[in-house]
């Protein structure tokens, strides 16, 4: 089939039988996940190192598109607080024009990987990397934020972990008291709206009103409302960035250097990879929290990634940032009752009429609230109990996931996903080499072999005889019996090349010594690779058996 015909949004599934009960729902949970978004996404965006519209533009366009053109119904897009180290990375080092190339970059990576059917590959990502990064972006958020969160006057932000704790020390002596104490009641209104209320709402049933406000919204209009009362000496949006503006801005392309070009061809892989996961991730959670509703579907992986595919190569040329589905968003508008795409289209519109309407008043937010935010989001984000838990598990597992969790703490998020991907592999080969082995068959199990011990050798072989297993043939060929070698190797599941090659190498031995090879049970895989590889060539029609007995009594002359 033609790729670009499996091009098929969910949206275009979902309208079938929607009605005006459905829209209102959808609508409803739209309004409330936009309400959600609008703090997040400034807030990712002051800790990615951009202006908070750039936040604001990327939930409104990537919002709308990866909603419009997903496949899931219910996933909610826009900027992540998993980004965050990535961006920040990224225009330390190549600056915002790149950041807008790269981003691109990473959404035609998203596109092709959708377009091949690569959806499903995703899941194969080992949990202990997934975590492990997981965890290490939320230690890497929470320490970005101590800046804003204490008050202190540091123009440019380091990007590595020591460099910027070192940068924090120097100037702890600056603290400000009053930023600091706004933060922590921020954060503390955040921990008590969000995590105490909906325990208490089954006591008071007055608290259910209450609870339908997100916290993050309380946070931002209480500590705006505190410090513009109080007259606090605290920086807020419009001291450092200056106005928020009320429209989406013009289309702009940045000059493009194919040099430079080629250096962000790495970072943009991370930003695709990193996207490709928390998107799908993102949705394999909602298809679990609506397997019980009326409109319960099945996300649709390769859909997804290439709208986000699309939604990354067109935001950022419109002052965007990079984009995915989050959790934040989906499960707001799932609670909510959203059950179409159209959920997610408006919570962009949403968006787009706060903008047009609010955006002068979004300037005196002080940036101590949007620091406890985003530490609340940091804490919420990883997965601790994972690292209490690390006793249940095997050492490779423990070793993968701290090595991905310190790596991406304090060297990179690449290197750590390449260093988990590589563990995770070597753990892989390692665990299925040594659930293949070879078993040698003697008279116990069939007494006809009594008196061949030295001229007839029977082996069995289980499992999958691949690149890591290859030694069970070549210890085999290496002590060949005087006349007959009988392979039995029914319960082989799977050859690959390299087994191909072994098997060959056995069979070449044999002819070479005159020792007569007699091969049992092949069938499947284990057959088509034995046929295309020459190996039946080198072996006599007469010296294949169905089965082990009938190999034996070959062997034996019966």
């Amino acid at each position: 089939m033609n790729p670009l015909l499996a091009f098929r949004p969910k949206l275009l599934e979902a309208v079938h039988g929607y009605n005006k009960e459905r829209f209102i729902q959808d609508v409803g949970a739209g309004v409330t996940v936009g309400v959600v978004a609008l703090p997040l996404a400034m807030a990712f965006a002051i800790a990615s190192g951009l202006k908070p519209e750039a936040g604001l533009f990327t939930a409104i366009i990537a919002g709308f598109l990866i909603s419009a053109l997903g496949g899931s119904r219910v996933q909610s897009g826009g900027p992540a607080g998993a980004f965050i180290v990535i961006v920040y990375g990224i225009l330390e080092r190549y600056g915002l024009a790149n950041l807008i190339i790269a981003t691109a970059m990473s959404g035609v990576i998203l596109f092709v990987m959708g377009l091949l059917r690569l959806g499903t590959l995703i899941r194969f990502i080992p949990v202990a990397v997934v975590i492990g990064f997981t965890n290490g972006i939320a230690v890497l958020i929470a320490v970005s934020q101590l800046k804003d969160f204490f008050g202190l006057p540091i123009a440019n932000m380091p990007a590595d972990f020591f460099s910027i704790l070192l940068t924090l020390t120097h100037h702890m002596e600056q603290l400000n008291v009053q930023a600091l104490a706004l933060a922590s009641g921020s954060l503390l209104v955040l921990v008590v709206w969000q995590l105490l209320l909906p325990r208490w709402q089954a006591r008071l049933a007055w608290l259910r009103q209450l609870t339908i406000i997100p916290g993050s919204i309380v946070v931002l209009v209480g500590a705006t409302v505190v410090s513009d009362a109080c007259g606090l000496d605290v920086q807020t949006i419009a001291s450092r960035f200056g106005c928020i503006p009320n429209s989406l801005p013009a289309f702009t392309l940045p000059s493009f250097d194919w040099e430079t070009a080629k250096f962000l061809l790495l970072p943009a892989s991370t930003l695709a990879l990193l996207g490709s996961i928390e998107s799908l991730l993102c949705a394999r959670v909602a298809d679990q929290m609506m397997v019980n509703s009326d409109h319960a579907d099945k996300h649709d992986a390769n859909q997804e990634l290439m709208a986000q595919g699309i939604a990354n190569f067109i935001t950022p040329f419109f002052g965007g940032m990079p984009a995915t589905g989050t959790i934040a968003r989906t499960v707001t508008n799932v609670k909510n009752g959203g059950n179409s795409p159209v959920a997610g289209m408006v919570h962009a519109l949403t968006l787009l009429i706060i903008m047009a309407l609010a955006a002068p008043l979004a300037g005196h937010v002080p940036l101590a609230a949007l620091s406890a935010i985003l530490m609340f989001v940091a804490w919420n984000m990883g997965e601790w109990r994972e690292f209490v838990h690390l006793r249940q598990f095997r050492v490779p597992y423990r070793i993968t996931l701290l090595a991905v969790f310190l790596l991406t703490v304090v060297v990179d998020l690449t290197v750590a996903v390449e260093v988990g991907l590589m563990a995770a592999c070597l753990t892989f080969i390692y665990r299925i080499s040594s659930l293949s082995r070879a078993e040698a068959i003697g008279q116990a199990q069939y007494p006809e072999l009594a008196g061949h011990a030295s001229s007839v050798q029977v082996h069995r072989l289980y499992g999958a005889l691949f690149f890591g297993a290859v030694k069970l043939v070549e210890d085999i060929e290496e002590h060949l019996p005087e006349r007959v070698l009988v392979l039995d190797l029914k319960n082989l599941i799977y050859v690959d090349s390299s087994g191909s090659d072994v098997l060959l190498a056995l069979a070449r031995s044999c002819q070479k010594k005159q020792v007569r090879l007699v091969i049992c049970g092949l069938a499947h895989q284990p057959l088509d690779i034995a046929q295309r590889s020459g190996l039946l060539q080198l072996i006599s029609p007469s010296d294949l058996a169905a089965d082990l007995p009938q190999g034996i009594a070959l062997a034996v002359g019966r």
